[in-house]
């Protein structure tokens, strides 16, 4: 390690106008954030100069480029790769110091000069200093806020009701119930937000950070929306509340209602939610001063409450059935008495279970906490704790204080043991037998929705606790839905929604999210009646609780390493309870609004999938998807492998792939959903030159295959020449079973004008891929495969992706003509097996496939018969086969002068002369032919330069031609090899495919 004296300056960052940094100089003769300037910096005994932009800082008792552990090296990092700048790159690390500029001049008069002119200027900087945002803590961020959140309406309306049905016993196991889904809910929030850190999105964001886009936008939208209409139900059961007092006052005398029972809700719910807008937009501070004010009056009613239970009755409450604290009223009311349509356990869960809801008020203002990862599971968790206990202790209390019938009339008062008087109230002196028996009884539990206001001590204060809670929930969802919704538009996973998603002020209000909000809100408010919709907003909230659980689950079973969550107190396996429980309770609570519900989800789901936006959030669904794929390749390792289960793994030489795009479309278009296909680029030069080129260059040659929609792996490495490139990719490519067994090439058009050494490389690749049992696949096209010249090779890799795109042969659709196989020779199968692939796809379903092989004259049906024969065991489908019984005929004398032609350049024209003079000529260049070599593989030859006419004759018009090339042997000369296969395939118009397996099968009509 390099060890820097550093000259002693003032912290190098503030965040006034000036900055001053200690600064290194880069290799290329720039300075980077931290490279040293002329006169400041690090000193050494020697001067030093470090390539990339580094850091030199003090590091435990002495100077080094190395530096300590500090949070700005991690804060903001988006991928294993990302450079950060307050730490050095491995570069500045590991590459050997240079000499650039004398250490004296920082530890002399003018450095010293220098540092002490700019701790000058940075003490007399006129620094501006912002107004830091408005922060909350855990109980007035989280806890008040969903504590208001969860206790509603149905907590002084329907919960006396509640306990009157199901009795004290079954209401606690329903309260218990629902507390448990909001408790498992409520622990998996608590994981997630603690596992890393949160910012502003709430549900949204913790959904989409775990989860990834696709569910996490679906939700992230839904659960906006539904708080946004949750606004209006609130604001209109607020409207209602108001209505009714209006009615009652008039008192029959005159009518108090300002317009109409169903107008006045409208008006009155208008001009409420206004009110609450003007609150929100005045700011968080403001808004949770409101939000304690309501917690305030609904503490001070709960209190009213308890005081009333322990008052003595006066006569007006016992005709009402309020009898004070008796142990047989408790007896009485803690067993179950099922009256109605609804009196049945589940319907009243059912009806209970909305007002468990709200633990997420506090998580979707999580860019507005101090410290979420705290705030989030202290509050959300002694919210359901305070909450739960308020609605036992009401259950219990009015239990055991109030009958289930009274009739309400003082005239019903009876002395003590008066004959035929039924009931409990008996024994108090009050006879309600005849409404019980006709069920027309107006008070009691069971009757008396507002049971709790005629037992407390002030009835007015439970009004007030009734407006309170209907007021501090829709303004916790007014503040909910537009801060869910601005992060949701800032990740633009949905169109044209990126309008909302500025903010303003220091705590980035969304105030165009909060009119959104408001005008959605005011239109449910107008229709005024909203029991249709209420069932889906409820579902919509369970979804958000069954994916916050699944996202806890999924994150612990994928093993992530980046899942560590500081708070430990979950279980996986009761997140995943929680999330299967959640989508029973949407079917039990409504079964139609629960499939609407899951319908939207599925459709801003697959809208997400299809769009495939350009995030990455690092999701559980890429560790899971790595987990998967990782056993799936292991245990492919344990298969052995089978001839019915051959697959073409295609290692595809493309160099860049843009500079290839038919070679690359060609085999993409048979190895989709079916096999491996690898492109391979060799990067010839020095190491250390090349090793940049291949890091900058990765990314955009696979988001090039992407945007192509070929589903291909990039690879590359840095080579001395290409051959021992390939040998690396041959040898190296590929995951246990997962290997290409098949090398594919383009032809190469230059090799008589290259350079011999290359011509002997291509050969030798060739002869590589044999050596290791590859199949080899060579593609000639008319006009060639390398457009690199087109696309101009000095194209930014990063943009290579938005590049238009080639279109090639093999993208377009090819119609009725033909694909011709010249089967000449066994190689296993593949020749035939690779066109059969292509004829399966759509653009090459049409073309008729035609096989030619070899034979003799006076054999030609019997010939025929037997490749039919075999073609139909394989069950391929080809059965038009032509036999080629002219194969072995003389070519035409201009076609071998040709030939001949073709090959002078390349001959020694030894004249025959023995081996060891041929070699001593040969020293130097191996791809040269002898007299002897052109004589011993004449017939061979001539076959090629045959081969040429026949296919000019049958297949002109072709739309493929796949044929079975000869294999070289070793000791062949290159320039020879080269020679046979321009000959047989020069002339031709379509692409024509020269195929060679390894002579092992690819083929078998057995079944076993």
């Amino acid at each position: 390690m390099a060890e820097l004296p550093i000259v002693e300056l003032p912290p190098a960052r503030c965040s006034g106008r000036f900055t001053i940094s200690t600064l290194l100089g880069t290799e290329e003769g720039g300075r980077g954030p931290y490279a040293p300037a002329e006169g400041s910096g690090c000193d050494s005994t020697q001067p030093t100069q470090l390539s990339g932009s580094t850091l030199c800082t003090r590091t435990f008792g002495y100077n080094t480029v190395d530096v300590v552990p500090a949070y700005d090296h991690y804060a903001n990092s988006k991928g294993v790769v990302d450079t950060r700048k307050g730490r050095p790159s491995l570069a500045d690390l590991h590459s050997i110091l240079k000499v650039r500029w004398d250490s004296a001049h920082a530890t002399g008069p003018s450095g010293i000069f220098m540092a002490v002119v700019l701790y000058i200027l940075l003490l007399g900087a006129n620094v501006h200093v912002p107004r830091k945002p408005v922060r909350f803590g855990w109980v007035k961020g989280v806890m008040i806020r969903c504590m208001l959140n969860i206790w509603g309406v149905i907590l002084y309306l329907r919960l006396p009701w509640i306990t009157a049905q199901a009795g004290i016993a079954l209401t606690w196991l329903i309260i218990l119930m629902s507390v448990t889904v909001t408790t498992i809910t409520g622990l998996s929030i608590s994981a997630i937000s603690t596992n890393g850190k949160v910012k502003s999105g709430g549900t949204y964001f913790l959904i989409s950070r775990s989860l990834g886009p696709e569910l996490g936008g679906s939700i992230g939208l839904i659960f906006a929306f539904a708080n946004a209409v949750a606004v209006a139900m609130h604001t209109v059961g607020f409207a209602e509340t108001v209505r009714d007092l209006l009615q009652v006052n008039a008192g029959g005398s005159h009518n108090s209602l300002i317009v109409d029972p169903t107008n006045d809700i409208r008006i009155i719910g208008v001009v409420t939610v206004t009110v609450l807008l003007g609150i929100s937009l005045a700011g968080m501070e403001w808004e949770a001063k409101a939000q304690i004010l309501f917690f305030l009056v609904i503490l001070v009613s709960f209190i009213n409450y308890l005081v009333g239970t322990v008052i003595p009755a006066t006569a007006e409450k016992q005709a009402k059935g309020f009898f004070s604290y008796r142990a047989d009223i408790f007896a009485q009311n803690f067993v179950p008495n099922w009256r109605g349509p609804e009196g049945s356990f589940f319907s009243l869960f059912s009806i209970f279970f909305p007002s468990a809801t709200g633990i997420l008020a506090g998580a979707n203002i999580s860019g507005d906490l101090k410290d979420p990862a705290v705030a989030i599971p202290k509050g959300t968790l002694m919210a359901i704790f305070w909450t739960t206990v308020s609605y036992l202790v009401l259950s219990a209390t009015i239990g055991a204080c109030v009958v289930r019938d009274a009739s309400g009339s003082l005239n019903d008062s009876v002395a003590l043991g008066s004959p035929g008087c039924e009931g409990l109230a008996c024994a108090f002196g009050w006879n309600f037998t005849a409404c019980a028996q006709r069920q027309s009884c107006r008070y009691g539990l069971s009757n008396y929705y507002q049971s709790m206001s005629m037992v407390s001590g002030f009835g007015p204060l439970i009004t007030a606790g009734i407006f309170g809670a209907t007021l501090s929930s829709a303004l916790a969802c007014l503040v909910s839905a537009p801060k869910v919704f601005q992060c949701l538009c800032r990740d633009q996973l949905y169109p044209l929604i990126g309008f909302f998603g500025k903010g303003y002020g220091r705590n980035s209000e969304p105030i165009r999210g909060y009119m959104l909000t408001y005008v959605i809100a005011v239109g449910f408010i107008l229709i005024a009646e909203l029991n249709a919709i209420a069932p889906i907003i409820s579902n919509f909230f369970l979804c958000s609780y069954a994916l916050i659980n699944f996202s806890c689950f999924h994150a612990s079973i994928t093993n992530s390493p980046g899942w560590r969550p500081s708070f430990r107190y979950y279980s996986k396996w009761a997140a995943l309870f929680g999330a299967a429980i959640s989508v029973v309770i949407m079917f039990l609570l409504t079964w139609w609004a629960a499939l609407i519900a899951f319908g939207i989800v599925i459709f801003l789901l697959g809208y997400v999938l299809y769009k495939k936006p350009d995030v990455n959030w690092g999701s559980s669904m890429q560790a899971s998807s790595y987990n998967m794929a990782l056993n799936y390749s292991v245990g492919l390792s344990e298969v052995d492998e089978h001839i019915k289960n051959y697959r073409p793994q295609c290692l595809v030489l493309t160099g860049p792939p843009s500079f290839r795009p038919a070679l690359v479309d060609f085999v993409g278009t048979f190895t989709k959903n079916l096999s491996l296909m690898l492109c391979g680029n060799v990067l010839i030069g020095p190491r250390k030159q090349k090793m940049p080129e291949s890091r900058l260059m990765a990314d955009g040659h696979t988001k090039w295959l992407m945007k192509r929609k070929i589903k291909a792996f990039y690879t590359d490495v840095v080579a001395e020449n290409l051959r021992s490139g390939v040998q690396m990719l041959i040898q190296a490519a590929g995951l246990g079973k997962m290997r290409p067994n098949i090398l594919v090439l383009g032809y190469k058009r230059n090799w008589r004008t290259g350079s011999p050494q290359s011509l002997e490389d291509y050969v030798g690749i060739l002869h590589d891929a044999f050596d290791f049992k590859y199949g080899v696949c060579l593609i000639r096209m008319k006009e060639g495969l390398n457009v690199s010249r087109v696309l101009q090779a000095h194209v930014d890799p990063t943009t290579l992706a938005s590049a238009q795109q080639a279109s090639t042969i093999f993208q377009s659709e090819q119609g009725k003509k033909t694909i011709d196989i010249y089967w000449l020779f066994d190689d296993g199968g593949l020749t035939l097996l690779i066109p059969y692939l292509l004829g399966r796809k759509k653009r090459w379903g049409k073309c008729k496939i035609r096989v030619f092989v070899g034979g003799q004259i006076n054999r030609m049906d019997e010939e025929r018969k037997v490749i039919v024969s075999l073609l139909s065991k394989f069950r391929l489908g080809f059965h038009e086969v032509h036999i080629l019984p002219d194969i072995n005929e003389k070519p035409r004398p201009e076609h071998i002068k040709r030939f001949d032609d073709l090959i002078a350049p390349f001959r020694l024209n030894d004249g025959f002369k023995d081996v060891a003079m041929v070699n001593e000529m040969r020293q130097g260049c191996p791809w040269k032919i002898s007299d002897e070599e052109v004589d011993k593989n004449r017939v061979k030859s001539l076959r090629q330069v045959r081969l040429n006419e026949i296919l000019l004759d049958y297949s002109r018009d072709a739309a493929l031609i796949a044929i079975t090339p000869p294999v070289g042997r070793k000791g062949c000369p290159s320039s020879l090899y080269m020679a046979w296969l321009e000959t047989l395939s020069q002339d031709l118009r379509p692409p024509i495919i020269l195929i060679r397996g390894n002579q092992e099968n690819v083929l078998t009509f057995y079944c076993q």
